[in-house]
Formats: structure tokens, sequence, C-alpha cells
């Protein structure tokens, strides 16, 4: 591939190749970009071309940047940031540009996105992208600005920050509350067989090792939609059990303990203005909220 002849990129292949970079897999990257893979695998092909290296290589499970295409993915996320600044003009005070923030689908959905929402309505330049993944992303491969874990990173030049405790419950309706008081035994929503090796579905299999595990769904938030339609007793995080409307909180002995969430961005951004302004933000948000996540 280095003896083709480069070319200059096109920013639309460029914006792919970010999409697969980041998901993965063709038809993940197809979805995001509501396309179909093929345009997906024609467009990669094409930057690859234009710049006369492998960017990604194909392996069982999905697609895995090359040395090059991590080089690449570095120079293509900040053309997107550039991107997303043009047109607004020079006079538009404040922070500018595209902040991404990947966490799990649980908080994401069940308490951060709605949120989110004032930030860049105070600031007119700044754009805010939220995606959920229980996968942890790369933040020096460029897949992230700031990750919210649920586990401190050990490697990486970055800078992890504790939020808040994130302490579990069990949630039902208060219908199921009354069932399991009167002698009934429990039956669950669980994680399905994707997700069961996260550290909430290994407790719940060693501690409840014969109870029915009725619906089983992939992230916290949908746990707690399918216990508020009477599927059984769902283990979740405070947050999402009290904010869900229909569900209590049912004595069912103590709970797996709690764990820390990490609010985590590269050292070398941590001056940057608009990822500064996101970062400032979430730490006064947690703050603010530290009480429907604690015990």
């Amino acid at each position: 591939m280095a003896d083709q002849i480069r070319t200059a990129p096109d920013w639309e292949d460029v914006r792919v190749f970010i999409a697969l970079a980041r998901h993965g897999s063709l038809s993940a990257a197809a979805r995001a970009l509501s396309v179909n893979h093929a345009t997906v695998a024609r467009r990669v092909a094409a930057l690859e071309q234009a710049l006369g290296e492998r960017l990604v290589e194909r392996r069982p499970d999905g697609y895995a940047l090359s040395q090059a295409g991590q080089r690449a993915l570095i120079a293509a996320t900040d053309m997107e940031t550039a991107a997303a600044t043009l047109g607004r003009g020079d006079a538009e005070a404040g922070p500018r540009g595209l902040v991404r923030i990947n966490t799990t689908p649980g908080l994401a959905q069940g308490f951060l996105v709605d949120r989110l929402a004032s930030l860049p309505a105070r600031y007119t330049s700044l754009d805010v992208e939220v995606a959920a993944n229980i996968r942890a992303v790369s933040l020096e491969r460029r897949e992230t600005d700031i990750a919210l874990r649920l586990a401190r990173p050990q490697d990486g030049d970055v800078i992890a920050r504790p939020m808040v405790a994130v302490a579990f419950g069990f949630y039902a309706t208060e219908d199921w509350c009354r069932r399991l008081a009167e002698g009934a035994p429990p039956t669950f929503v669980g994680f399905d067989e994707t997700n069961r090796h996260l550290p909430e579905a290994l407790w719940l299999a060693r501690h409840f090792p014969r109870a029915r595990v009725a619906v089983r769904v992939g992230n916290q938030f949908a746990q707690a939609a399918a216990a508020r339609a009477g599927a059984g007793i769902a283990l979740l995080p405070h947050v999402n059990g009290r904010m869900a409307p229909g569900l209590v909180l049912c004595p069912l002995g103590p709970p797996p303990p709690a764990r820390t969430l990490w609010l985590v961005t590269r050292r070398q951004d941590d001056k940057e203005p608009a990822i500064r302004t996101v970062t400032d933000f979430l730490i006064n948000l947690f703050k603010e909220e530290q009480a429907l996540f604690e015990d």
C-alpha cells in the first residue's frame, strides 16, 4: 500500500474512519452514520489509499486500529473538533468545539443526558456528545475526551478524579416487595449473556444461584424499565432506582459494595478550554447530586 499514489483525504472518508475506530465494527459504524456497511468499508479503503497506509486490521471480534491508524485517529479527531467550530464566527466568547463523553448506558440514559443539556445551551460554541458503552473505550486512541468509569485506569497518561460512591439496592414495584415480604421467592431482572461478566451480574449469580432471572437486558436503565413493568427485582445503582417512577427499595438482604465512579481525562487536555469546561461542570454536578448515588 505504501507504493500507491497518495491523494488529499476526503473529509467524509475521515468521518467514516472515526466512526469505525470508535464502534469497532462495520455494522455498528454504519448504524451510527445511517449508512450501509459497504459504504463504511468503501470509505475506509479510500482513506487508506489516500494516505498510503493500512489503518485498520480485521479481527474475529471486529476491527482494530493499526499503528498507522492510531496516529491517523489523533489527527482525524482534531479535524472533527475543528469542523464542529466552523461557521460560528470569532465574535462568540467561551469554550468552542466538540467534547465527547463516554459512560455506561445506565448512567447516560438514567442521569446524565438531560442534565448535560444545559451546558451547550449556555455555551453556544460548545457541542457535547454522550456515547453510552459498557466497553471501556481508550482515551489514548482518542475514542473519547472524557470517560466516566466504575474502575480506576491502571495505565496511560491520564488524570483520574473520584466523583461519587455508586451504591446499590434491590428495586421493584410495591407489589413485588409485598410478595417478597410474604415469603415469595425472588425473581430477578438481570444482564444479558453479553454482559454476564460485569461485577453486579457475577455478584447476583453468586448470591442467588437458584433464583429465576425472568428478563435479561444489556444495561441498568433497561433493567429499571423491566422492573417497573413488574418483571421482577432489579439490582440497580441507587441513582437508577431512585429516578425510576414506580420503583421502591425492597429489603432483600445486603447488596454488593459500592463502587467508585471516576472521571478520567487525558493529562495533556487538562487545560484545554472546552474539555475543562465540561470537566468542571461534571465535577460540580456529581457533588450536587451525591445523595442520589450513595446510601
